[in-house]
């Protein structure tokens, strides 16, 4: 019997184990995947490359359209590429992750990476895992479930430095903070939970706990439609 496709909208703030969970329940699912930050990040690398000045908005918005962005949506290797060029190591430097906030919050941006993702989620025939801040809220507010990760600062903080080689936890959990709150007090689409989004504490929970409670979510969904 051929299941229903499903849209599947995974929301929350860095470190909460997003991106490990998206594509591990979208893999196991048969489903495809989409990193939205990724793409943020892409648009961010091109801004630096080309020598546009992060600090002025208007300089960030004239040429919000420029950049050639595809994003490939298999679970087991997603990919990201700007004008051709594989971006996937360089968008996570810290030159750009310091950056992409500003450019994030410029509304043309965010307009340009909106399109681009619903775009990518209407060509998903078999459905689709898109992981970000404003997902269920502004990109997809039609999905078919929407999730909100949490989890304390502390546990956000203590995986992302794991992540980064054994960055200094103080200084990641603070980078953090200022991340959020940069993040959710943006004009346009902040990051925040969807009315109808289940929330999914991740704290004291392992990722194959956190794999497996999207996974009933998803099957319940599917079952119900």
């Amino acid at each position: 019997m051929e299941r229903a496709a499903v849209i599947v909208a995974i929301d929350g703030p860095s470190g909460t184990g997003k991106s490990s969970t998206s594509k591990a329940v979208a893999a196991q699912l048969a489903l495809s995947y989409l990193d939205t930050g990724a793409q943020y990040r892409a648009i961010t690398w091109w801004m630096v490359h080309n020598g546009i000045d992060i600090d002025d908005p208007a300089a960030i918005a004239a040429v919000a359209d420029k950049a050639d962005i595809v994003s490939g949506t298999d679970p087991a290797n997603p990919t990201i590429t700007v004008d051709g060029t594989d971006v996937a190591g360089p968008i996570r430097t810290q030159e750009v992750t310091s950056k992409v906030s500003a450019v994030s919050a410029v509304p043309e941006v965010r307009a340009r990476i909106t399109e681009l993702q619903r775009s990518i989620a209407r060509s998903a025939e078999r459905g689709i895992v898109v992981e970000g801040r404003d997902i269920g809220t502004t990109v997809l507010p039609d999905a078919d479930l929407k999730i909100f990760l949490t989890a304390s600062p502390e546990a956000r903080a203590a995986r992302r430095s794991g992540e980064l080689d054994g960055a200094d936890v103080n200084a990641t959990r603070e980078a953090l903070i200022k991340r959020d709150a940069a993040d959710s007090s943006r004009k346009a689409s902040p990051l925040a939970k969807a009315d109808d989004a289940v929330e999914v504490d991740t704290t004291e929970l392992t990722l194959p706990q956190v794999i497996e409670c999207v996974v009933t979510l998803v099957g319940e969904k599917r079952a119900a439609k």
